[in-house]
């Protein structure tokens, strides 16, 4: 790989670099997202007249920074896209490809970090309303609202990985295996899914009317439409998990069951939850069971 960069332009790094992702097994839309951003970056260059390796200074960098800001990028975005440029650049570095790193010294917006928003009773209420007559939504919300699972791993699910009363979440961007309970609810939900469910050569359990998986986007655009039926504001896929976290927190479960059952790596992240939900958790409810 080393011979082969030297020298290259900055597309054919990129190349090389989105490899070296692929061959570190990282998390699909890990790379997308990385191949994204670079291609961004690296398209940027050439229009300023810098297409070699060795050719960008900080200045460059910066003034690719400065151009999203114009156009509207917000800091969250910015800071992400920092991670990816950084990222890039310390691979260049470590193939010994620079001498200096013209991306080290590039600082990161500050910015708020809003709270995770928690579904109350009615709303998460509503929005199985809303959903209740799609089955295949139905019962992708319970299993958000009923286990705590990243969407992520809700894509990645097959059908081998129900295991009568238990779900196994295979390892996924070095998240280890787990198992998680079913419910009545979720169990309930799942069958009724899968009873209609397209056949189809492919193993996940959400796949679309043709047959093909369920991919990440598709499953965060249907959430955002029946959040928006069920006039539910302000919420995203991911905060049906920061609900079965904070609920379940109120109820009582201990910390160490819930951080095992949500996959957090450590307590601390699963700890961050308490002062939320004594701030925000009015009722001492768990998830009903439908």
């Amino acid at each position: 790989m080393n011979s082969e960069i030297d020298g290259a332009d900055l597309a054919s790094a990129r190349e090389h670099f989105i490899q070296y992702l692929n061959d570190l097994k990282r998390a699909h839309a890990t790379i997308l997202a990385y191949s994204k951003d670079i291609e961004q970056l690296v398209s940027y260059l050439a229009e300023i007249g810098k297409s070699k390796v060795n050719q960008v200074n900080k200045n460059d960098l910066e003034g690719f920074l400065k151009k999203l800001s114009n156009e509207g990028y917000t800091t969250k975005s910015l800071s992400r896209k920092i991670n990816s440029i950084k990222t890039f650049y310390r691979f260049l570095k470590n193939q010994n490809k620079l001498t200096i790193n013209p991306a080290a010294e590039i600082s990161h917006p500050k910015y708020e970090v809003k709270p995770p928003r928690i579904l109350s009773k009615m709303e998460y209420r509503a929005l199985r309303d809303a959903c209740r007559s799609d089955a295949r939504t139905y019962a992708i919300v319970e299993l958000f609202l009923q286990t705590g699972i990243r969407i992520s791993e809700l894509a990645a699910l097959e059908i081998t990985d129900i295991k009568e009363n238990e779900l196994v979440i295979k390892p996924q961007e070095n998240h280890p295996m787990r198992t998680i309970p079913l419910n009545k609810a979720a169990k309930s939900a799942l069958d009724k899914w899968l009873a209609i469910r397209p056949k189809t050569q492919s193993m996940n359990i959400f796949v679309t009317k043709t047959g093909r998986p369920l991919l990440v986007r598709n499953i965060r655009t249907t959430i955002d439409r029946y959040f928006k039926i069920a006039g539910i504001e302000k919420a995203k896929v991911n905060d049906l998990r920061h609900t079965f976290i904070a609920h379940h927190l109120s109820a009582g479960t201990p910390l160490t069951v819930i951080s095992k059952l949500v996959g957090h790596k450590r307590l601390a992240t699963t700890e961050k939850y308490l002062d939320l939900v004594k701030g925000q958790m009015t009722e001492n409810v768990k998830l009903e069971e439908l």
